[in-house]
């Protein structure tokens, strides 16, 4: 019989390795949620992964998040989904950096199918991930210079004065 990994436990073993670069733990919905330094994913993601006690060996979701309103160094994000099969748990980990340099690292060294959630990342976004075995778009025409999923354009038009873009978020 399987049990699920407590949080405490889990926050536990990363701080053994990692306290300096978590900055947070929270409950969001039923699930940990971790937020780490972005230098720091593959290292944090790879330890997930091979530590025998939590196993966390399926990644269920990687996608990426604009937020331009957000202070400098946190207007993207990419939030990683790992499960532990073992234990069944489900942990969120997020990472935040600025749009100067919208880059991190890739982690298909870690799992496989990261490949593909990061090509669309990528497509959507414009996120870089450095060390992508093919990064280029997977979904939007090759020729296309824009990241449709920003929230760089408005969404109607701003003539228009029976609309109110703050009801999508702007």
């Amino acid at each position: 019989m399987t049990t699920t990994l407590s949080p405490e436990l889990i926050e536990e073993r990363l701080n053994k390795h990692f306290k300096e670069d978590i900055l947070s733990y929270e409950m969001l919905y039923d699930m940990i949620t971790i937020t780490v330094n972005k230098d720091k994913i593959v290292e944090i993601l790879q330890y997930l992964f091979d530590d025998e006690q939590l196993q966390f060996r399926f990644l269920t979701t990687l996608c990426g998040m604009h937020f331009p309103m957000a202070e400098e160094n946190k207007t993207y994000s990419v939030v990683y989904h790992l499960h532990s099969l073992v234990s069944n748990t489900r942990i969120r980990i997020k990472i935040f950096f600025s749009d100067k340099k919208p880059e991190v690292q890739s982690i298909t060294g870690i799992f496989a199918a990261a490949n593909w959630l990061e090509r669309e990342t990528y497509d959507f976004y414009g996120v870089i991930f450095k060390g992508h075995p093919d990064l280029r778009r997977i979904l939007n025409q090759d020729e296309m210079v824009d990241f449709p999923m920003r929230k760089e354009f408005p969404l109607e038009d701003q003539t228009r004065e029976d609309k109110d873009d703050t009801m999508f978020g702007r």
